[in-house]
Formats: C-alpha cells, structure tokens, sequence
C-alpha cells in the first residue's frame, strides 16, 4: 500500500468519524432530549412526539433507502453524503422554529433524509471500499463518532438550553451538523477500486444470488428485531426518567450521557472482536447484551440499576450498528454492499420508527412502560435467535 492510499484511508476514516458523529451523534440521538420539552410546550402526547421519527422512516425508508444504495454502488457515497449532512442541519433548525404538529412532522421528514444519505449507510459503503485489512478496527473507529456525539450531546444540550432555550439549543446543534461534518465529506475521496468496478463489469453486480440465501433474510430480521429494541429504549429514555422516575433534568443527562460514553468502549471492543472472531458470534454476543439491558429499567429508581444498564446496554449499542455492515461485507460482499445495505437499512428504519411510537402508545394507554419495555425485550430475544442461525463463514 502506498503512502497516498493510507492517507485517503486516514481521510475516509475521519469523514465517517465526523459525519457520524454529527448525523447520528447529535442529531438523532440529540432529538428525543428535547422530547419533554415539546410535551410539556405544546401538550403533546408520547405517541405524537415519538411519532415525528416513526412516519418520516416509514415514508423516507421505503421510498429512498434502496435508492439511496443504488446511488452509492452506482456513484459512490461520497455526493449523497453531502446531500444528508445538508438536510440534516437544515432538520434541527426547523424543528427549532415550529409552532405545529405539521411542521414537527416536516422537519423530523428531512431528519430522516439527512440520516438515509449522510448517515451509516454511505459510510458503511466508503470504510468498506477503502478498507480490506482491518475493515472491523476502520468502521469501530469510524463508529466512535456515534458514541463520542451522543455521550455529547445530552450534556451540551443541558447546557446550551439552559442559555438560549431548547429552541436556541436545537439551532446550535443544526450548526454544529454543518460546519462540523460539510468540509470533510466536500473533500472526500471516492475509492479507486469502486469506479474500476463499475466500468469493468459494464454495471452492477446482480443481488439476485443474494436474495436466494437464508442468511440474508436472517440477518435483515436479526437486525430489525435489536434495531426496534435499541430504538424503542433510547427513543424513550429521557421521558422516562425526567417525566416518570422524576429524575432533574442533569441527572436524565448524566445517565444518558453515560450510555453512550459507554458505547464507545463498545465499538472499539467489537470492532476488534470481529476482526478476531465470528463476526455472527459477535453481532449476537451485542443482541444479548441488549436484551440483558432493557428489564434493569424496571428498577430505575435504583441508581446502582440504572448505571448497570447504562454500561450494558451503551456497550450493546456501541456494536449494534457497526456489526450489521460487516456481516453484510463478510457475506455477501463489497460490490453489492450499497444495496444490500440499501435494503437492510430501510427495514431497519421501519422497526426503529415502528417501535418508539408502539411503545409511546403502549405507555399513553396503560400508564406505564412496563408492557412496552417487555415488548422491546421480547423484540431484542428475537433477534437474538435469528443472528443465532447465520452461517460461522461466508458462503455457508
């Protein structure tokens, strides 16, 4: 390897970390803490404010995520990526001026937008491109960006509301996303192999091989069930602990924030395990630790329980994302990666939409989480047991 390709390596790698940590770090984990601020503002229920995430993926995932892939394969990430950080940005300081349920739902749309083309899909895509030996360390160090924004955002968003307000917060926040992300994804290089590959072979890779697998099937369920579980649970954190637990507003952060301060220790643990081990013995080893997290809620006004779960769950969630592409590349291959991907992401986007809102009404219904956080359990086992049937080696 040449000096020119491990500094393109080294770029694609920062790009990721900072598109990463803008697009999921701070904005998607950064919107459900403003989430009691709406409720208590505007009267909103748990469902309608859960339910901003839940339509737009239900809309955006289906219509654009296997476009978005096809995009990738097609033309490289590095565009779209532009386009995502772009929306993104423009997501959070819309939501920042709303005054109505409708706008709430049209600005959460362009979240979801800015998330499908800036946010792990591309990256996925350009790490593995440019990365063939220490693909598993690449993507951990990419996915730090994740953990590092989210154990962030909780404590910057304390703080900036407590300046300017929750609206002059979410206004920051859509700043940061720009001029944090937007320079480095501008100067991005596209990986040379990519373009080589698309000329060679006149197009794109055929998927039809890849949908007659069982693997594939398993790993798209495998996938939605802990994506609904993960989802469901962080979506809801913060009004459970400052809404119902009765828990001030610094100490809802602290404990969140500890959650993802924890996941980075995640993603560097199971990125190193997955270029050592089985990678489906490591996604299901992170199912399992999700799975263990979730019933330690019921004892959240235990503080020795909730710093327990904030440690298991954060490391779960350190690998949840990070493993889906590399079993993905591991099975199926690079070349048709972006739409495997594509595919994979928008069923994810539907469980991760479908299931906060579920268990907002679950909650709005029966006055407690307590059927909705059993629901996630359930939804988190599953998952488990269908990573359990994925082949040990490609091709299996």
């Amino acid at each position: 390897m040449t000096d020119t390709q491990r500094v393109h390596q080294a770029q694609a790698a920062a790009t990721s970390f900072l598109a990463l940590f803008s697009i999921v770090g701070l904005a998607l984990y950064g919107l459900p803490l403003y989430y009691d601020y709406m409720v208590s503002e505007f009267g909103w229920s748990r469902t309608q404010v859960t339910s901003g995430n839940a339509l737009s993926k239900l809309v955006v995932g289906p219509l654009f995520g296997f476009l978005a892939g096809w995009i990738i394969d097609r033309f490289g990430p590095r565009r779209l990526m532009l386009a995502g950080i772009v929306l993104a940005a423009a997501a959070l300081v819309g939501l920042s001026w709303m005054s109505a349920l409708w706008m709430f739902y049209f600005f959460y749309l362009l979240n979801a937008l800015g998330y499908v083309c800036g946010g792990p899909l591309p990256n996925q895509v350009l790490l593995s491109q440019w990365f063939r030996e220490g693909r598993g360390k690449a993507m951990g160090f990419a996915y730090l960006g994740i953990g590092i924004g989210g154990a962030v955002v909780p404590l910057l968003s304390y703080w900036m509301a407590g300046l300017w307000g929750w609206r002059g917060a979410l206004r920051a926040l859509g700043v940061m996303v720009l001029v944090l992300a937007g320079p480095m994804a501008y100067f991005a290089r596209e990986a040379p192999a990519h373009a080589k590959d698309a000329k060679a072979g006149g197009g794109l890779a055929p998927l039809r091989a890849v949908f007659r697998q069982p693997a594939f099937y398993l790993l798209a369920i495998g996938s939605m069930c802990s994506i609904a579980a993960v989802g469901g649970t962080n979506q809801h954190l913060k009004l459970f602990l400052s809404l119902d637990q009765g828990y001030r507003q610094g100490d809802a952060a602290r404990i969140i924030s500890l959650v993802l301060a924890c996941s980075i220790a995640g993603r560097l643990l199971m990125g190193w395990l997955a270029d050592r081990l089985s990678k489906a013995r490591v996604m299901l080893l992170i199912y399992i630790l999700v799975a263990a997290a979730i019933p330690l809620l019921f004892f959240a006004s235990s503080p020795g329980a909730m710093y327990l779960f904030a440690i298991m769950f954060g490391i779960g969630l350190g690998g949840e994302y990070l493993i889906i592409p590399l079993m993905a590349a591991e099975l199926f291959g690079v070349g048709v990666l972006g739409r495997v991907m594509g595919v994979v992401v928008t069923a994810d986007g539907v469980a991760e939409s479908v299931s906060p809102m579920l268990v907002g009404y679950l909650r709005d219904a029966t006055g407690s989480y307590g059927t909705g956080f059993s629901v996630l359990v359930g939804a988190a086992l599953l998952g488990a047991a269908a990573i359990s049937l994925l082949p040990r080696r490609p091709g299996v």
